[in-house]
């Protein structure tokens, strides 16, 4: 079951990670892409749960976040010699 949350309340869960959870956000990222390399949201949010114990809430909430930054990076055209 996939649940998107509203961007405050996706706001307010990426804000508390570091609390609840005791990890940065940027050490999740890590986790995310040392992981088994699901591709679907879900799959990689029911993972992180399990695997870390995670409320499923913070899980997806993670993974979104961890999809959005990576969408974001600009992309910088390669240089031609």
């Amino acid at each position: 079951m996939s649940v998107t949350h509203s961007p405050e309340t996706h706001a307010q869960l990426i804000a508390r990670i570091p609390t609840v959870t005791g990890r940065e956000l940027s050490e999740w990222f890590d986790t995310l892409e040392q992981g088994p390399g699901l591709s679907r949201c879900l799959e990689r949010s029911n993972w992180l749960a399990d695997e870390y114990n995670l409320s499923h809430g913070y899980a997806q909430a993670i993974v979104q976040e961890y999809d959005r930054r990576r969408r974001n990076r600009s992309f910088v055209p390669r240089q031609r010699p």
